[in-house]
């Protein structure tokens, strides 16, 4: 049996921490397993080496992210590293490898580039040696040989492709976290942990706030077939499994509660309401690898209307840059803009066959007296956009209407 583990920033944050993973290695191995280890870099790390890249250069220009990949790449260069050497100390077998010496290989768009493919032959090698692989994750390489990472939770991303090259009969994500829960344990203390949830439910929760798993990492899991269970590392419970849909999931009308604060709205006033102007709109967005996600446009009036739609926080500036050198004629109408908001969510697969959810959650943030700004559905989600101060509430309100707490 071949196990994928993955180990986040915390649980390699500290030297004693490093000797644990290598303990939940070893034993693994010891179990029969071949073992292949996806290391972030420890716990701060990757915030500190950024900061440094802020203080030489604090706005630098795109083609400075390339030098940024090759600063923060160094993070997890560090820890596979100390993790083989631990290993190595434990009285076991490793050999650590750099993105670059796996082969990952990604397209050019540093500091989120995506992965394209995989060459296993360099892990398969040292797993016939009985070594433990430790790999680099969050990092790879495009075709001209430059250093790119996968952005903010891109070991998750690592791992489960790495696991999918491999064939791996199981990926395991382990965190400083017991699994993945109803909604944030944080906000929510009675919130309950999912013993089993399905890709699609965990794709929804993952793209909508829930930082247990990235979702490119989730992607991978459904489109492979790789079974990933998120787990604590610094316990031996068994945490929640992430698989295909089973019938009795549809049985749950909601599965969890989501709050996303790193979003931004901009409405765009007076737009012209001919074909193409949303393409001139959202093209050099795209292009930009800005993800789009909430659009709304109003009635037109006049040959004008009016578009909102909602962006990463981070991204907010240059998306109002890029629609001003798209749209010059937008420069006279105005832009108005939002980062003052919250997008919040429920999700469950069981929505395909309950009517009334939609109801229940717009009557739960009513009673409480909350503002609902825009509106997006899916088969098994549902998307409100709110004032952030109201975030935690609306997550509170909402997990208690909808019984989270309680045994599925």
């Amino acid at each position: 049996m071949l196990v994928v583990q993955k180990f986040g920033g915390t649980s390699v944050g500290t030297v004693d921490r490093i000797r644990e993973v290598a303990r939940r290695c070893l034993a693994t191995q010891a179990e029969g397993h071949d073992v292949v280890v996806i290391v972030s870099a420890m716990s701060g790390e990757t915030n500190r080496l950024l900061a440094l890249a802020k203080q030489v250069n604090d706005d630098p220009p795109l083609e400075y992210e390339r030098e940024l990949d090759v600063i923060a790449s160094t993070g997890e260069q560090v820890t596979v590293g100390l993790v083989a050497l631990a290993i190595q100390k434990a009285g076991g077998q490793a050999q650590s490898f750099l993105g670059s010496q796996v082969r990952i290989t990604t397209d050019n768009a540093f500091t989120r580039a995506r992965i394209k493919s995989i060459d296993g032959e360099r892990i398969h090698e040292a797993l016939r040696q009985k070594k433990i692989a430790v790999v680099a994750g969050f990092q790879g390489i495009d075709e001209a040989g430059n250093i790119t990472t996968l952005g903010r939770g891109g070991s998750d991303t690592s791992a489960v492709a790495i696991a999918a090259a491999l064939k791996a009969d199981a990926c395991e994500i382990y965190t400083d976290v017991d699994g993945v829960y109803t909604t944030d344990p944080n906000v929510v203390p009675n919130a309950r942990k999912i013993a089993r949830i399905s890709y699609e439910e965990m794709l929804e929760l993952a793209s909508l706030g829930a930082k247990v798993l990235q979702i490119r990492s989730v992607e991978f899991g459904m489109k492979y077939g790789v079974k990933i269970h998120v787990r604590s590392s610094f316990n031996t419970n068994e945490g929640t499994w992430v698989v295909p849909e089973e019938k009795q999931m549809e049985d749950v009308l909601v599965a969890g509660v989501t709050a996303a604060r790193d979003e931004a709205k901009v409405t765009l006033i007076g737009v012209p309401d001919k074909p193409g102007t949303a393409a001139r709109i959202f093209k050099p967005l795209s292009e930009a690898n800005i993800v789009v996600d909430m659009i709304i446009q109003n009635v037109s009036s006049e040959g004008r209307t009016d578009l909102t739609f909602t962006v990463p926080r981070g991204d907010l500036k240059r998306t109002v840059e890029l629609v001003r050198t798209s749209l010059p004629e937008m420069a006279e109408q105005g832009i108005k803009t939002d980062d003052q908001i919250a997008k919040v969510s429920v999700v469950g697969v069981g929505m395909r066959s309950h009517a009334g959810v939609a109801l229940r959650m717009f009557e739960i943030l009513a009673k409480e007296g909350i503002n609902i700004q825009m509106i997006s559905t899916s088969e098994i989600k549902i998307s409100v956009v709110v004032e952030s101060k109201y975030a935690e509430l609306a997550v509170r309100v909402l997990h208690d209407g909808f019984a989270l707490h309680l045994p599925a």
